[in-house]
């Protein structure tokens, strides 16, 4: 399987699918592994990404709030 997961729509998608195979009970004893493998993937690029994202917010909101108000 691809370790690539898409953008964060997709990875969520595919996660929501995977869990969902889960709990209908889908899941072979063959394929439960790579689905484990792939659905920890995706958690794992997810919150890397929710991680930058906070981060680069946590940059820019000072700079928000010092930039001088605009006379209108």
């Amino acid at each position: 399987m691809p370790s690539e997961v898409g953008n964060w729509t997709e990875a969520s998608s595919e996660l929501d699918a995977i869990v969902a195979s889960f709990d209908q009970g889908e899941v072979s004893v063959d394929d439960l592994i790579a689905k484990l493998e792939r659905a920890t993937a995706i958690i794992e690029a997810l919150e890397s990404r929710l991680d930058a994202t906070r981060a680069k917010v946590e940059e820019l909101a000072p700079r928000i709030s010092s930039e001088p108000a605009s006379d209108e």
